[in-house]
């Protein structure tokens, strides 16, 4: 039988690794993606949704490791307080207004990497058939140490492609 989701890949977009104005100006921020194929017909995005948070790949501290237990944890939330009712849905638009909102918070970014976020992570998004934003889960749902100053995840279904996209965009 064919898994609902398996894990195919990941890019990391740091954004120190761009030539900012300022010596600080790229505010130890990045852009984690997890690429996920989709099972030929999955079922309804709650479904496919409940397959991601218990994926491997979906525990993750985002801190560098270190942290411990790994698998109870997903970036500043304890693992088992995320549910698909933990994702709010988006359009594109608002998607896309999210991650580059964060990105150019600080100001204008570098033109190199204004056409890395085009091309590898607004493009897809565009293009997806349904966007998920993880809510802000409260106080209650945070383990113990919390390395974020700013954290924001999507999730990217694109039935054509038969793809889904974890997306974290982060600073620490």
């Amino acid at each position: 039988m064919e898994p609902v989701i398996a894990y195919l890949d990941k890019t990391f977009i740091n954004l120190r690794s761009f030539a900012f104005d300022g010596p600080h100006a790229h505010g130890f921020r990045w852009v984690d993606i997890k690429r996920f194929r989709l099972s030929t017909a999955p079922p309804t995005d709650e479904f496919v949704l409940r397959f991601l948070i218990s994926a491997d790949q979906y525990a993750d501290d985002y801190a560098g490791g270190g942290m411990e237990p790994v698998g109870e944890i997903h970036g500043p939330y304890q693992l088992g307080r995320i549910t698909p009712d933990s994702y709010e849905h988006l359009d594109a638009t608002a998607a896309i207004g999210v991650l580059d909102g964060w990105a150019r918070q600080y100001g204008r970014l570098p033109a190199p990497l204004a056409k890395t976020l085009a091309e590898q992570l607004y493009a897809p998004i565009r293009i997806a058939t349904s966007h998920y934003r993880l809510k802000e889960l409260g106080e209650e749902a945070f383990h113990d140490v919390v390395v974020h100053g700013e954290f924001y995840e999507l999730v990217v279904i694109d039935r054509a492609s038969s793809t889904l996209s974890l997306v974290v965009a982060a600073d620490d």
